[in-house]
């Protein structure tokens, strides 16, 4: 492999070959720890957005909230807290701004669904003894230019009233004022999306009774496999409701990124396979350098099977060493990065990337398959006629 041919180009040749398995090595591994990283960044945002298991209704926006749902619920160990919320559409004013946003009522059980701690950005979270208060997302206290604890003209929450016929355009909504005590960050959906307030006043604006909500959410001990218990769960609830995971929930987003993910990989892949085309070439070439040789090997009694064997582990080799190289550098750089956040994406947040076995082990299989193809192709160029001449 590294010893020099009659002809200097070759050997130049060889050179270009490995460097360029090396840069295709390279960037198929960065690009799949890069998106591995933002896979498990969004997943984080998810965490605190989301619950492990949410139930709703399938006929309908609401159910009633029995004793013997609570039982069905909790009949397993594996539930670590339940909150009943009530999601609405709803439509926010405040001086001469417009938003419009989802209301979420929920009740003190809530705090343990979600990080709350952390999801704070200022202030303090709703609390049933205070009423008529509220939680902004932070994108929608820009939107309103809204701040908490501004006890000058409140935030009103409003709703269309329920009916047919008529409507009069000055009695058309409910509306509730509201004091805001907290902003809340998170992803952009997330923060742009919810105004977190206590059960009852989201009962109360939209005139539902005590016990009729929108939603169960869960928080499920840590270890449980969510897909697990969401089917025991839905089975045991039967098709009167809706049981989904998180994963389920955000369904369009894991598409998208899969399907991203894939892409991306295909087209460094097919990058590779372009540059692996210097590996033909360059075992042609040596090839034809070594035709004395060959030629000496054969009247030996070499096969031509058996020579073709040579290129072959020539060709491979090759393939090998700059995909050892460039995976080398791949795992340096992927590491530098995760540990001290070389390249921002903020002044406060590095680019996500996360060093996984697995795809070492996808680039390793990609490149080690191409290269032998490769290297069959080239080598299926001998021939007892070729050599003989």
């Amino acid at each position: 492999m590294f010893s020099k041919t009659s002809t200097n180009a070759i050997n130049i040749i060889t050179f270009i070959t490995v460097f360029g398995v090396v840069i295709g090595a390279l960037a198929l591994f960065v690009i799949l720890s890069g998106f591995s990283g933002l896979r498990t960044f969004s997943d984080s945002l998810l965490n605190d957005s989301d619950p492990d298991i949410k139930i709703t209704a399938v006929k309908g926006k609401t159910f009633e909230y029995s004793n013997e749902l609570y039982q069905k619920i909790i009949e397993k160990e594996e539930v670590l807290a339940v909150s009943k919320v009530i999601e609405e559409r709803v439509f926010l004013s405040y001086k001469d701004k417009n938003q419009i946003a989802y209301i979420k009522g929920v009740d003190q059980n809530y705090s343990q669904i979600l990080p709350i701690d952390s999801l704070l950005k200022v202030g303090a979270w709703v609390d049933p003894e205070f009423k008529n208060t509220a939680v902004l997302g932070y994108g929608i206290a820009y939107k309103l230019s809204l701040g908490i604890m501004n006890f000058g003209e409140p935030l009103k929450i409003l709703v269309p009233k329920p009916g047919k016929g008529f409507i009069n355009p000055n009695n058309a909504f409910h509306s509730v004022p509201v004091q805001i005590i907290g902003v809340y960050h998170g992803s952009e959906e997330f923060q742009s999306k919810f105004v977190f307030t206590e059960v009852e006043l989201a009962q109360q604006l939209l005139s539902y009774k005590e016990n009729q909500f929108t939603g169960v959410e869960l928080k499920l001990k840590e270890g449980v496999d969510l897909d697990d218990y969401q089917s025991a769960l839905q089975a045991k609830l039967g098709n009167s409701f809706k049981v989904q995971t998180r994963a389920q929930l955000n369904t369009v987003y894991y598409k998208v990124v899969n399907t991203e993910n894939f892409i991306s990989y295909l087209i460094f892949t097919l990058i590779i396979a372009i540059a692996l085309f210097n590996v033909i070439g360059s075992i042609i070439m040596m090839i034809i350098d070594k035709k004395q040789n060959l030629k000496t090997l054969f009247n030996l009694g070499t096969t031509v099977s058996e020579i073709k064997r040579i290129f072959v582990l020539q060709g491979f080799l090759l393939t090998l060493v700059g995909m050892g190289i460039g995976l080398f550098i791949g795992i340096i750089l992927v590491l530098i990065q995760q540990r001290f956040g070389v390249f921002m994406i903020t002044d406060s947040l590095a680019y996500p990337v996360e060093f996984r076995w697995f795809n070492l082990f996808v680039v390793m299989l990609t490149i080690s398959i191409l290269g032998y193809i490769a290297a069959k192709i080239a080598s299926s160029r001998i021939s007892k006629t070729f050599i003989e001449k």
